[in-house]
């Protein structure tokens, strides 16, 4: 069936419907009528792949404009859609989608629909998802007997399959509001289907989002991973190897591996890999590993890959001197956020990021508007200038637009927001006057935990400091959107939550101000582990 007679039949019947039925109960019977028109049964679709893309038309496109209609008969686009569909990511939006829109004279009448709040993204992912469903209607009783029964077997298997409980809170804390990045998963998977095996490395800044792009891929993918985390400790080789080697037994169950290196459990584990099957393991910043200098490769990862074995790996920049990555008869490609080339897509990203939370993060949405409402500035020029003082940095995002939502910046206008991540932390140091003698001892508790670089109980830092429980707890709390907080044992442990603002911190050794606060810590640091080794001598 030609789409053109598919299109329309959905404008000219959905058209001639008053507005209020296509909102309501009254559509089903509106695409009933137009399926009936093309040819098509109700409720059982077709199961040729051109008629369930018809028919998944029908079923998406009632109450639609009809530039978005004719979006999905234009060649290119539906060339992109079976691509994707047939890819690892059938939801994540198409590149070449994206790029059509910006040549082609429907993407700018598309544009000019903004005032409808047409989302182009949004609207493309509807459609798979309607695709989707309509597919799986296709099938006859029998075979839905026979998925279920089959779902049921992989749900079971799957529960082994779980990534490390370890890295559970923060994958899901990383991906809970997650925008973009479509471009970062492209290349990787182009790089898969390129290359027999290979190292794939993201680059970028503190704050740009690279372990939030592995954890994405983590969650969609179930993939094997290890997240380094300089803040917590978890950055050592040994640590790495020992979750890793427990992650590829449970997930293949190779035996006889328990103390075997990395290149054994790779070579143990292709082996039980069907045909055309890729095993990729994921690890996220490399910059925070703790090792030893030496001519070894970071984390001791492999010179040399089986088949079918890709690593997807995260860090800052860094300089080629220690980029600690030898390989041999392996390929390696790198995608540097900070290039220019990419400037256009993060700035997409982040838009779209500011977009959502002013749009649909219902703990900030109402707090934001009110913010621009009160400023008599529009939504659009909100986003635009945010992303611009942003610098293409999530993480300032992470704590601005927070901020604004809660009232702390109402003697701010949008151009008196901070610049960048590193002015944003200065600003907030100086609201909260750190630089004050009357604040040293709040000083003092932030560096205790960049010095220790390890979680610790409140209890430690007021050991360590020699103050009252209650005032280092209050600290604490004030600061608490800056912190990291696990149960270790029992205890409520605190650490630094990003590497940037460890970095932002750590700055202060060189200066002047500070410099002997940080001294003073650390003399009590010495003077508390004495005593405690001291203690655990006499006992």
């Amino acid at each position: 069936m030609d789409i053109n007679s598919v299109i329309s039949a959905i404008v000219r019947i959905a058209s001639s419907a008053a507005p209020l039925a296509i909102q309501s109960a009254e559509r089903s019977e509106i695409v009933i009528k137009i399926k009936k028109e093309l040819g098509f049964e109700p409720l059982q679709p077709p199961k040729d792949a051109v008629s369930v893309y018809n028919y998944a038309l029908v079923e998406y496109g009632v109450g639609k404009p009809e530039l978005v209609l004719e979006l999905f008969r234009e060649q290119q686009i539906q060339q992109a859609f079976w691509k994707n569909f047939n890819s690892d990511h059938p939801l994540i939006f198409p590149q070449e989608v994206e790029h059509f829109l910006e040549w082609n004279i429907l993407g700018d009448k598309i544009r000019e629909l903004k005032s409808n709040n047409i989302n182009i993204r949004q609207e493309f992912e509807e459609f798979c998802q309607v695709f989707i469903s309509v597919a799986k209607r296709t099938r006859t009783p029998e075979e839905v007997v026979r998925d279920q029964q089959v779902n049921k077997l992989i749900y079971s298997d799957n529960k082994k399959y779980e990534y490390q409980p370890e890295f559970q809170s923060l994958i899901t804390e990383k991906t809970q509001s997650f925008c973009g990045r479509g471009f970062v998963f492209a290349a990787f998977q182009n790089f898969t289907n390129t290359n027999k095996k290979g190292y794939f490395t993201v680059i970028g800044d503190a704050g740009m989002g690279k372990s939030t792009i592995a954890a994405k891929y983590v969650s969609e993918n179930n993939a094997i991973c290890y997240f380094n985390v300089l803040v917590d400790g978890r950055n050592r080789p040994e640590l790495f190897l020992e979750s890793i080697r427990k992650q590829l037994i449970n997930r293949y169950q190779i035996t006889n591996v328990e103390n075997a290196d990395l290149s054994t459990l790779l070579v143990k584990v292709t082996e039980k890999l069907s045909e055309n099957e890729k095993l990729i393991i994921v690890v996220d910043a490399l910059d925070e590993v703790d090792q030893k200098p030496g001519a070894k490769n970071i984390l001791y990862l492999p010179k040399t890959l089986p088949d079918n074995v890709y690593f997807l790996l995260t860090r800052r920049r860094y300089e080629p001197s220690k980029k600690r990555l030898y390989t041999e008869g392996v390929t390696q490609e790198e995608l540097d956020l900070t290039d220019k080339k990419y400037d256009a897509e993060n700035a997409k990203d982040i838009q779209e990021y500011i977009r959502f939370c002013l749009e649909n993060y219902p703990e900030h949405k109402n707090g934001l508007q009110n913010w621009i409402s009160n400023r008599k500035i529009t939504p659009d020029d909100f986003v635009q200038k945010l992303a611009d003082k942003s610098e293409n940095n999530f993480m300032y995002l992470r704590y601005v637009l927070p901020a604004i939502a809660e009232g702390k910046y109402n003697d701010f206008n949008l151009n008196q927001l901070p610049q960048g991540l590193q002015h944003y932390y200065q600003t907030h140091w100086d609201r909260m006057k750190m630089n004050d003698s009357s604040k040293e001892m709040k000083v003092m508790i932030l560096f205790t935990l960049v010095e220790i670089a390890t979680p610790i109980p409140c209890e430690m830092i007021f050991n360590i400091l020699h103050q009252d429980e209650y005032v280092v707890q209050d600290v604490l709390d004030e600061w608490i959107e800056y912190l990291r907080t696990s149960n270790i044992d029992g205890d409520i442990c605190y650490s630094i939550y990003h590497a940037s603002f460890l970095d932002f911190l750590k700055a202060k050794r060189e200066l002047q101000a500070t410099r002997k606060l940080f001294k003073e810590v650390n003399q009590r640091i010495a003077d508390y582990l004495e005593q405690d080794e001291d203690d655990n001598e006499t006992n």
